[in-house]
């Protein structure tokens, strides 16, 4: 399950409820949506092809309804980051950059898991996500994204433009990330 690392004083919170009401505070949207309705097969089947897409959006069609009539998104997909991605540690090194967004970052774990680490007041929260939760980092949110030790992470994006989702760099800033 999900856990909060503060940088600075090494606090860890694993509870969940306590994790979201810590969060919430912030702006960043915490929730549990579980994987027991999806196959194992369609979940660890880091080989996205169409017909797995739909399944798993599918399986959480009400909460992605939901989600959009109360934060005005529009459309989702699936991202699959893994030892078979491409170029992993080129996109990683990318997305351990420091950025923020205009429009929220929205990531519900399929399988596998992450750490958000996101700047909040004098000091940086690792959020660690693993399947079957939600993460909403708002628009603004000082932050970046690392994978775990088990180098793999699916997830449904969820956007209000297609375009909010770009990072936005500013290279005066500087983050204390791991390498």
């Amino acid at each position: 399950m999900a856990r909060l690392v503060f940088r600075k004083n090494g606090k860890v919170i694993e509870n969940p409820e306590e994790i979201k009401s810590f969060l919430s505070q912030y702006g960043v949207v915490y929730d549990v949506w579980g994987v027991d309705r999806l196959p194992e097969d369609v979940r660890k089947n880091y080989d996205i092809d169409e017909e797995n897409s739909k399944a798993i959006i599918q399986a959480y069609e009400k909460e992605l309804k939901e989600l959009k009539e109360k934060m005005g998104y529009i459309t989702e997909d699936i991202v699959v980051l893994s030892e078979k991605t491409p170029n992993l540690d080129g996109l990683m090194a990318k997305f351990k950059r420091e950025h923020h967004h205009i429009d929220d970052e929205v990531r519900f774990v399929v399988d596998g898991s992450g750490i958000f680490p996101v700047k909040i007041e004098d000091d940086i929260v690792d959020i660690h996500v693993e399947a079957g939760e939600l993460i909403v980092v708002p628009a603004g949110a000082r932050h970046w994204f690392e994978l775990d030790e088990n180098r793999k992470i699916k997830c449904i994006r969820v956007f209000k433009t297609p375009a909010g989702w770009e990072a936005i760099y500013n290279e005066n800033e500087t983050a204390t990330m791991r390498d």
